[in-house]
């Protein structure tokens, strides 16, 4: 069913739950920034409370860590590896920016070819 999961932000508790659900499932942590603008010590500060849950929860877990725009990556990670399933959260733009700028979660999930979880 879920057994290869990728996690691109939001919505962390969710992805725990699922990926317990299926025996030798695994949660791929896609963590997209430009890493021009931010020191490698900090981006890893960033992710220590995410990787100490998936490590309480016992679950299994890659980190994948990406250079540029959010959307561009997390759908070409996605669709060049096989997934059986995204979770991404819904962040929180206005239906005015949504419409005009298209968030980060509509661009993903009208791109990615697997099933999509968008987290509120």
């Amino acid at each position: 069913m879920y057994k290869n999961i990728l996690w691109a932000a939001d919505g962390l508790e969710h992805a725990i739950r699922i990926a317990k659900l299926v025996p030798d499932s695994r949660v791929e942590i896609i963590y997209v920034k430009d890493f021009s603008k931010a020191k490698k010590r900090e981006r890893c500060k960033k992710l220590d409370p995410v990787i100490k849950k998936f490590d309480q929860a016992d679950v299994q877990y890659d980190l994948i860590m990406k250079h540029g725009e959010p959307g561009p990556a997390i759908v070409s990670y996605t669709n060049e590896n096989q997934f059986d399933m995204l979770i991404v959260g819904s962040r929180g733009l206005n239906s005015l920016q949504e419409m005009v700028l298209g968030s980060v979660s509509h661009k993903v999930a009208k791109r990615a070819n697997c099933p999509v979880l968008i987290v509120k």
